[in-house]
């Protein structure tokens, strides 16, 4: 059974970085797409990032194109999101998941019926 563990979580001041972390034990993650969610207080959990089971293919949500990037590293089965330029609107409790999906060269963060297995999150907060 796959387990997603998310770390790398904390307080920022707006303009910093973190790196969050999604390390997968159970399965090898090469068979999965991994997608990053979020969920501010208040508000329904939404997609942000994705990489497909491949590899090569990755999607963001318009609202973190071009501060946020998401890459993996199969050797330590874990997937990072690297966060820059970090806004207040980016704090939220921040999710990974797996969707099994082997062979696929691209992912999708549009529904989060697609994915099976979730970790239980990282808090990122982004106050000055």
């Amino acid at each position: 059974q796959l387990q997603l563990v998310e770390s790398g979580g904390g307080l920022v001041q707006p303009g910093g970085s973190l790196r969050l972390s999604c390390e997968a034990s159970g399965s090898p993650l090469n068979n999965y797409a991994i997608g990053w969610f979020r969920q501010a207080p208040g508000k329904e959990r939404e997609g942000v990032s994705c990489i497909a089971s491949r590899g090569f293919f990755a999607k963001y949500a318009d609202s973190v194109k071009g501060r946020f990037a998401i890459s993996g590293d199969t050797t330590k089965n874990t997937v990072y999101l690297q966060m820059n330029s970090l806004k207040p609107d980016d704090t939220a409790v921040y999710y990974c998941a797996a969707n099994w999906s082997p062979g696929q060269i691209v992912c999708e963060v549009d529904s989060l019926a697609r994915y099976e297995h979730w970790g239980q999150g990282t808090q990122v907060t982004v106050s000055s």
